[in-house]
């Protein structure tokens, strides 16, 4: 049965029984500050599930966008995914559990109007009881009543059985629904081995009907709602997946061609990458056609980790390109949900910026992760963990995710000091934060030894720039900190590779040379007589001083209005990296460079 008669029947079973259709909610909460997506039916429904009336009366159903992000480290098995579509109905204060549990039951198996599966292979779990709740002997008694062996129906704790969508608002215990996907079929068994048929897959949760009745309160239940209130739930995906009899969501319909999109232009197989792309690239794709944009917070946040993750594992693939996988997400939804074909260009424009973005950092900074990691591994850290500072350099220089640092070190069979990490981030904010209120002259952070080396260089960076791309480009303003410098500089194109080479080269060329670094002060008139360099905008007295780096013989390679501090001795600094170069106006470029 294919997906698409799948959510066909599943609304048609039911407004046969007098429920009205509703469209889909948004994956962005409306009035719901708390949460960052829509993650269950019943979310946008709260008002009415408290007591509101609904304008479409007191049944309901509909198919729910809905992401979930806690079991984003299980994408790649067979049944786990970020973005799935929730099939469910709705009581409001109507029906309840002896007209639920039949109708699951019928809808389920029926093959007239339902699903027509095997009753022989259904297994169900109900809610053993605990503080805030009796044991659901009534659910019990029901699924007893329509055949199910009591040797098939388990009582589970709070946990397994009992449903809310967060602190506050309508809960209760339900009644969940599971199929037994083996070829040969399991049979009866006692709990222990039905929990563990769970966990290695061979049974999969198909529905789940919960019976909200309570009502939470900061965490706590505070008592029964003044009407009781059925909220169902059966994910299309893993319903597919029984229907179609394949062993991995990503066999059925819903997946296939993504899949095999991936398959086509990969250059090698690796099945958990190759799911992994697929799911983050389809929930990425709603997202943004729900208004969701990359950013460093909230959810614009989740949506750029999403999408690196899947560039990332893209790159195991050999795949250097989203658009084709882009493009097959598109096709295969757009009909359904015509939000995504309406915002066709702007997914792909948006994908397409952040991909381009990411790839430059992911390069650099997998090999940067991989020489830390191999030092490791001989040996050259005693504590064999990835230090919070390297962590911090590879997120805050090459623009690498912590999380995605933990996962290839995880990988790796290495730990990150992730308290390390924000500690140096806590660092990084309260010298942000300095620099921002003035506390430190010439855009240094601080005047640490690594800060003062990254100045020296600065200046060199600025003469090679003028060398190479023209006596034209001047300094637009900088900001220095013990992890690496940045300047922008006026500039009205992207540089090449060639140029950033030639860049690179000239500086290291300086530093080799040991050349001498001067101090003089001097009238402002005769600094600009001499070719001083001085910042754009930047107001200075009439003495003034300025830094000089040249050799013995008298060649001046640089001159700069500057108030230091400075090393004495250009060999000192290392060898100096450009990390990143990047537009940050209109004829404005940034360099961001590191010495190691």
């Amino acid at each position: 049965m294919k997906s698409e008669e799948i959510r066909n029947r599943f609304l048609k079973f039911f407004e046969n029984r007098e429920h009205a259709v509703i469209p889909s909610a948004s994956l962005v909460p409306e009035n719901d500050p708390s949460v960052l997506f829509t993650t269950a039916g019943m979310q946008p429904l709260v008002p009415y599930l408290l007591g509101q009336p609904h304008p479409l009366g007191r049944r309901l159903v509909n198919v729910q966008k809905c992401v979930r992000m806690q079991d984003i480290d299980e994408v790649g098995d067979n049944t786990h995914d970020t973005f799935f579509e929730m099939l469910g109905n709705w009581s409001l204060g109507d029906y309840f559990k002896d007209e639920a549990i039949a109708w699951s039951y019928e809808l389920l198996t029926s093959k007239a109007e339902g699903f027509g599966l095997d009753p022989r292979r259904l297994y169900v779990t109900v809610f053993e009881g605990n503080e805030d709740a009796p044991k659901d002997m009534d659910s019990f008694e029901i699924w007893k009543n329509l055949g199910i062996s009591e040797k098939r129906i388990y009582f589970l704790p709070s946990k397994s059985n009992w449903w809310s969508a967060g602190d506050n608002g309508p809960c209760g215990p339900d009644t969940e629904m599971f199929y037994d996907i083996t070829p040969e079929g399991l049979g009866d068994m006692p709990k222990e081995e039905f929990l563990k048929a769970d966990v290695e897959q061979k049974v999969v949760e198909i529905w789940n009907d919960v019976f909200m009745e309570y009502e939470k309160k900061d965490g706590k239940v505070i008592g029964k709602l003044k009407n009781r209130n059925v909220d169902t739930g059966a994910g299309l995906e893993r319903l597919a997946m029984v229907l179609q009899g394949k062993r991995s969501i990503f066999d059925t319909d819903l997946f296939e061609p993504i899949v095999n999109t991936i398959r086509q232009n990969s250059g090698t197989q690796n099945e958990r990458a190759e799911r992994i792309v697929a799911d983050h690239v389809r929930t990425a794709i709603f997202m943004i056609a729900d208004g969701v944009m990359p950013s460093n917070t909230d959810r614009g946040y989740i949506l750029r980790r999403l999408l690196r993750r899947a560039i990332r594992y893209a790159e195991k693939l050999g795949i250097n390109d989203l658009l084709p996988i882009i493009t097959s997400v598109i096709n295969k939804y757009g009909s359904v949900y015509v939000e995504i074909s309406k915002s066709n260009n702007q997914i792909v424009d948006e994908i397409s910026n952040e991909e381009d973005k990411f790839r430059r950092a992911l390069v650099k900074g997998i090999r940067e992760l991989n020489a830390i990691i191999n030092m490791i591994k001989e040996g050259s850290f005693p504590d064999k963990k990835i230090r919070g500072l390297d962590a911090f350099v590879l997120f805050s220089v090459f623009g690498f995710p912590l999380e995605m640092t933990i996962e290839v070190a995880k990988e790796n069979d290495i730990e990150v000091d992730i308290e390390g990490f924000k500690d140096q981030f806590k660092k990084h904010q309260e010298l942000s934060r300095a620099a921002s209120a003035g506390m430190f002259k010439g855009g240094l952070a601080d005047h640490s030894d690594l800060t003062i080396k990254l100045h020296t260089a600065h200046h060199l960076l600025l003469s090679a720039l003028q060398k190479v791309l023209g006596s034209q480009v001047k300094q637009r303003g900088s900001n220095i900190t013990p992890e690496r410098l940045r300047m922008d500089f006026s500039f009205d194109r992207k540089l090449t590779e060639e140029e950033l080479v030639e860049v690179e080269r000239l500086v290291n060329e300086n530093i080799q040379k040991g050349l001498n670094v001067e101090r003089k002060e001097m009238p402002k008139a005769e600094a600009e007589k001499i070719g001083a360099e001085m910042e754009f905008g930047k107001k200075y007295p009439d003495i003034v001083s300025v830094y000089l780096i040249g050799d013995e013989g008298g060649e001046i390679i640089s001159r700069e209005f500057c108030g230091g501090p400075h090393v004495s001795n250009t060999r000192e600094l290392g060898v100096f990296k450009i990390v990143k170069e990047e537009a940050v106006a209109s004829g404005i470029r940034r360099i961001k460079a590191v010495l190691s």
